[in-house]
C-alpha cells in the first residue's frame, strides 16, 4: 500500500498542474479579448507634421450620421468632413481611405477609397463621399468599396461585436494620377497607393452597435 506521504505529494502536484492550467487559460482568454481580431498589413507611413483631423468626429467616436444605411443599418451614411496639413514636399496628389481591420471577414473591410485628389486640396466637406455628391474636387475618383459600390460606405458592425476601429488615412502621393481602371476595387487601388505613397496621416475612430435584448424579435 502506498504511504500517505507519497499520496499527498501526488495530490499536491496534481493540484499545482490544474492551477497552472487554469491560470494559462485565463491569460489566453484575456489576450484574445484585448488583441486585434486580425493582423492586416498596413501601408501607413506617418511623418511628423503631416496631420489629418475631422471636426465631425468628436471623442474618437463615429455617430449615426456616419453609419451606413444598408446591411441592417439605418444611418445617414455621410462621410465626415476632413482636413489635413503638412504634406511633404513633392506631393502631387492625395488619396483618402477608410478601413476597418476588425470586420469579421478575415481581410478587414474597405469603407472608402478616394483618389486623384489634387495636391492643392487640403479639406473635404461632410458628405463628399456620397456618390454624385458634386462636392469632390475636379478629377477625383472613388473606388468600389467592400459594399460593392463606389463612394463612402459607413460603419455597420455586427450588433454586440464591440467597437470596431475605422482608420481614416490621407495619403500624400508622388504621382498626380493613380492609373487604375474605372471601377477598380479598393484592394487594387490600395496596392497602387502603397507603391506611390510619400507619407500618410491618420486617425482612428470607433463605432459599435448594441446587441438586441434577449428575446427581442
Amino acid at each position: 500500500m502506498p504511504s500517505t506521504t507519497s499520496h499527498g505529494a501526488r495530490l499536491a502536484a496534481a493540484c499545482t498542474v490544474l492551477a497552472l492550467g487554469a491560470a494559462t487559460a485565463g491569460a489566453q482568454t484575456q489576450t484574445a479579448a484585448t488583441a486585434p481580431r486580425y493582423d492586416v498589413r498596413s501601408p501607413a507611413m506617418p511623418r511628423a507634421g503631416f496631420t489629418l483631423t475631422s471636426p465631425g468626429v468628436t471623442g474618437g467616436r463615429l455617430t449615426a450620421r456616419q453609419e451606413a444605411n444598408t446591411f441592417g443599418c439605418s444611418g445617414q451614411n455621410q462621410s465626415p468632413a476632413l482636413a489635413w496639413r503638412g504634406a511633404p514636399a513633392g506631393t502631387k496628389s492625395f488619396a483618402v481611405t477608410v478601413f476597418d481591420p476588425d470586420a469579421p471577414t478575415g481581410s478587414g473591410f474597405w469603407h472608402w477609397v478616394l483618389y486623384n485628389v489634387p495636391a492643392t486640396t487640403t479639406s473635404l466637406p461632410a458628405g463628399a463621399g456620397t456618390a454624385q455628391s458634386g462636392s469632390l474636387p475636379a478629377g477625383a475618383a472613388q473606388a468600389t468599396t467592400d459594399y460593392g459600390a463606389p463612394g463612402y460606405g459607413g460603419p455597420c458592425p455586427p450588433p454586440g461585436d464591440g467597437p470596431h476601429r475605422y482608420i481614416f488615412t490621407v495619403h500624400a502621393l508622388k504621382v498626380d494620377h493613380v492609373d487604375v481602371p474605372s471601377g477598380a476595387t479598393a484592394a487594387v487601388v490600395g496596392y497602387t497607393l502603397h507603391a506611390n505613397t510619400l507619407a500618410t496621416a491618420s486617425f482612428t475612430a470607433r463605432y459599435a452597435r448594441t446587441a438586441p435584448a434577449a428575446g427581442a424579435q
